[in-house]
């Protein structure tokens, strides 16, 4: 059985529109997460529980609204 027949043309095209939002899925968890780490590593270093873990949260949730925001200024440009 061909390619062809097993998958039709709007297989391909689902495929590619999920993954703009696969990847819009893994930048703000991916982000958010980094943030995070690293407040929380950099307590433990320098023993300011939980000033520095807090401080990541927010960066984390700017990071996510500056992805967001150019996200939807691209989206509103189409």
């Amino acid at each position: 059985m061909s390619q062809e027949k097993r998958f039709p043309d709007d297989f391909g095209r689902s495929v590619r529109a999920s993954s703009d939002y696969i990847g819009l899925g893994l930048q703000v968890s991916g982000g958010f997460a980094f943030f995070v780490f690293i407040g929380y590593w950099a307590d433990s270093k320098i023993g300011t529980s939980p000033l520095l873990l807090l401080l990541g949260v927010v960066a984390g949730m700017v990071g996510i609204a500056l992805v967001l925001k150019k996200v939807l200024m691209e989206a509103n440009k189409k």
